[in-house]
């Protein structure tokens, strides 16, 4: 029996946030652990458009890491594809070669059905609204600074950098992003940023951390990372993958006022009043480390500068 809220949210997840036409087709990619939600989007796509289909892979190793080429082909020769999976397609070359192709993408790693429901009862207006407002404050902006009480203080230059507002509403050809959205990120210039970054909300495929992890950055590299148990499991993720996988790659700030901390990053990096670091890939975001890993890390309660600036206090927008 299809669960009535995780329907309605999908129907809003096709219609509203993805604009799916009747005339258009649609192709679900998801996995095992998926599979209630990717059935669920497939029965209300069957409803809205043309042709949809399901198709199921197994569930990837690390974010970032490519589908099988025969589901990547498929994503090319859609009008829409929705990603609900445990790891991250975002930053595959499978997303970013289906974008190219003008097909529009809307990838939900780890997503969850209270997720789901929650997030996507959002005012889309309103996400749009302080997303753009945030974007404004950092796009003319040389460098970002974030300073926390419990000892974060890195400087990311980002002079000429493109910041990007992720609304999660892909309505033009070749749009993609996370479904559910809500942030402004960018790419900071690679081998530039320096200083410390304590993480202590969460961390992508790991989820919540039993206690802080403190991640020492010099030009633009992770090179000591300490914590408990997951700054293990972090430090084995990054360094299976190769020394890229240690680099920065994204500074973003979560714009979803629905969005509530969960252990699951899709959610996480989204929260109002959060910033979040990646490492690892950054090509989907105008940068050049094209790696087969991209972790988010959550900082709870930031103070950011733009050049200097203060315009987010423990954070809330001051600006």
């Amino acid at each position: 029996m299809i669960n009535t809220e995780l329907f309605d949210s999908s129907i809003i997840a096709l219609k509203d946030f993805l604009g799916l036409k009747k005339t258009e087709t649609l192709l679900i990619v998801s996995d095992e652990t998926k599979r209630e939600i990717g059935q669920t989007l497939f029965a209300a796509g069957k409803q809205l458009c043309k042709e949809a289909f399901l198709v199921e892979i197994k569930q990837r190793e690390i974010n970032g890491e490519e589908p099988p080429e025969q589901i990547a082909e498929l994503m090319k020769m859609v009008d829409v594809v929705v990603c609900p999976t445990a790891k991250s397609l975002t930053h595959t070359d499978a997303r970013r070669n289906a974008s190219k192709a003008g097909v529009r993408v809307a990838t939900m790693p780890g997503i969850t059905i209270e997720t789901m429901v929650r997030c996507l009862s959002a005012d889309a207006n309103k996400v749009v609204e302080l997303s753009l407002r945030v974007k404004a404050l950092l796009e003319n902006a040389a460098e970002i600074r974030v300073v926390t009480e419990k000892g974060t203080d890195i400087v990311m230059p980002m002079k000429g950098r493109s910041v990007i507002e992720s609304t999660g509403v892909l309505l033009n050809k070749g749009d993609s992003g996370n479904l559910p959205s809500g942030e402004v990120y960018l790419a900071p210039w690679e081998g530039k940023t320096n200083g410390k970054v304590v993480i202590d909300g969460s961390l992508a495929g790991i989820g919540m951390l039993s206690e802080p992890m403190t991640i020492e950055v010099k030009d633009g590299y992770a090179e000591r990372i300490t914590g408990g148990p997951e700054a293990q499991k972090f430090i084995a993720a990054i360094d299976s993958v190769g020394r890229d996988a240690r680099a920065v790659a994204e500074f973003g700030i979560g714009t979803n006022y629905k969005a509530q901390l969960c252990g699951m990053i899709l959610e996480d990096e989204k929260v109002y009043g959060t910033i979040h670091i990646a490492f690892g890939n950054n090509v989907s975001m105008g940068g050049n480390i094209n790696v087969k890993s991209h972790i988010d890390g959550l900082v709870i309660e930031p103070d950011v500068y733009a050049d200097g600036e203060l315009i987010m206090k423990k954070g809330k927008l001051i600006k």
